[in-house]
């Protein structure tokens, strides 16, 4: 058996059933027949007698050029996979001292991350002192995200995790 996108597939001699339902190269209904005939049928076109639903009743049978077939199957798959976009998450790391400037710098960063479809890790490490005061990291990823809003929504809120307070930005769903 010959396996396609995950499905195995019986093809001419392969099928044993003692009655299918056959259908022309072109899609039109020949009717049910012995898988013997269907095949005899298939040869004399020189093409091949594929099963393409085994569980109905009797099994359903189509005669094409199962290689032609093979590789149009495959070459949807290549472009499906071209087409897809794999999600990364990019990091964007502020500090709890950080100027408007630098602050504007990176949330600009962020946006440009965000519109290409990726998803946002904002961090702050906290150094010495700092961890005395995490309502000063809340605050600045409270600002953060709220800079972004128009491109991001919160996944994940800002929350310290031992030294590092971590909030993820991933991007609005499209209209």
């Amino acid at each position: 058996m010959l396996t396609i996108a995950n499905k195995e597939v019986q093809i001419n001699e392969q099928i044993r059933d003692a009655e299918v339902r056959v259908i022309g190269e072109t899609g039109e209904q020949i009717g049910i027949m012995s898988a013997a005939e269907a095949q005899k049928l298939a040869d004399e076109q020189d093409l091949d007698l594929v099963k393409i639903s085994p569980n109905a009743n009797p099994p359903v049978c189509r005669i094409m050029n199962y290689g032609k077939y093979r590789y149009e199957q495959a070459k949807r798959e290549k472009d499906a996979r071209k087409n897809q976009h794999v999600v990364e998450i990019q990091e964007v790391r502020l500090g709890l001292n950080i100027d408007v400037a630098d602050f504007d710098t990176k949330q600009r960063q962020a946006t440009k991350f965000l519109k290409q479809g990726n998803k946002v890790k904002v961090s702050i490490r906290f150094r010495g002192r700092e961890m005395g005061h995490p309502e000063l990291g809340q605050t600045i990823m409270d600002r953060f995200a709220t800079a972004c809003e128009e491109t991001a929504v919160i996944e994940k809120p800002a929350k310290l995790e031992g030294r590092h307070m971590l909030m993820f930005l991933a991007p609005k769903p499209a209209k």
